[in-house]
This record gives structure tokens, sequence and C-alpha cells, in this order.
């Protein structure tokens, strides 16, 4: 995962990163078929059954149900890819327990996927009205990545100015 994640390419395919062709090939037909909601989703899990092991497709997965509103399954989705992220990385997926030295927050791969997907859990939080398990995400990743390589502090803005309202 050297790439940065879902960037529109000029002969509008949709780059995920480094990932195997076939599961690029799936992710792309997920990407086509987003207005179906129902064979997008097939897709992309069958991304997922094919190759559990590649992160971007979690990505794919909480995002396609992020944008649908159903959240749930957009804060399940987020939580497993933490989990299989923090395998790859070789650290706890319990992010109450990371701290700067825990891994290389620098590293594109495993530790920067699970830095990105906390960020996208934090926007769930807030999305369902759970400003506070929000906010608790977000003080882990100022612990985490202090100089915001994944952009949380825009997530952090909208959290505390939903406090202020």
């Amino acid at each position: 995962m050297d790439q940065p994640i879902e960037l529109r390419m000029s002969n509008g395919r949709m780059a995920f990163g480094d990932v195997p062709e076939h599961i690029d090939l799936l992710l792309q037909e997920a990407v086509q078929a987003r207005d179906l909601p129902d064979q997008c989703e097939a897709i992309l899990w069958q991304a997922h059954k094919a190759a559990p092991r590649v992160l971007p497709v979690y990505y794919a997965l909480y995002k396609f149900y992020f944008n649908r509103k159903r959240l749930a399954d957009a804060e399940r989705v987020a939580r497993i890819g933490l989990d299989a992220a923090a395998r790859e990385g070789g650290f706890t997926a319990d992010w109450g327990q990371l701290t700067a030295t825990t891994a290389d927050w620098t590293a594109l791969g495993a530790p920067r996927f699970f830095l990105f997907t906390m960020k996208a859990l934090a926007f769930i939080e807030l999305r369902r009205h759970n400003r506070d398990k929000a906010l608790a995400i977000l003080a882990k990743m100022a612990e985490l990545d202090p100089v915001d390589q994944v952009g949380y502090g825009t997530v952090a803005a909208l959290a505390r100015g939903l406090g202020e309202g």
C-alpha cells in the first residue's frame, strides 16, 4: 500500500494503492457499480474474501457503507480494518494502548492505514452523534501522529465546532 488510497486517475479508474491486480480489477468493478448498491457491496465482499489481508479493501467497504449512511456497518468494517492493519503491522488493535513508539507511524502500509482508519472511525462516531468517542480517538491520533500526516485535524476541528453549538 505504497500509493495514496482512492485517487481518480486520468483514465477514470481509481487508484487504491499497491493491491494485487485481481483485487484492483474487483475494486474498479465496484466503483463502476456504485449506483447499484447491492451489486457494489457484493463485489466489495468478493474482493475481501479473495484477499482478506489487502487493507484498501477495508477502506472501500467502510467508505461504501458510510456513503450509504449505513454507519453501524461502516463502523464494524472500520474496526475489522483496524484489526487487520494491527495484525499486519505487529501491534495491538486496541488504539487506547498504542504509543508514539509502538510503531513507525510515518511508515506507509499498515501503520498509515491504521491511522487513516482511526480518522474514519472518529468521523463515523461524529456522524453517529458520539462526540466524546470521536474526541477520544482524535486525542490518541494527536499523540501518535503529531504532524497530522493523515489529516485528522479537519475532523478534530469539526468535532470542536460541534461542541460549541
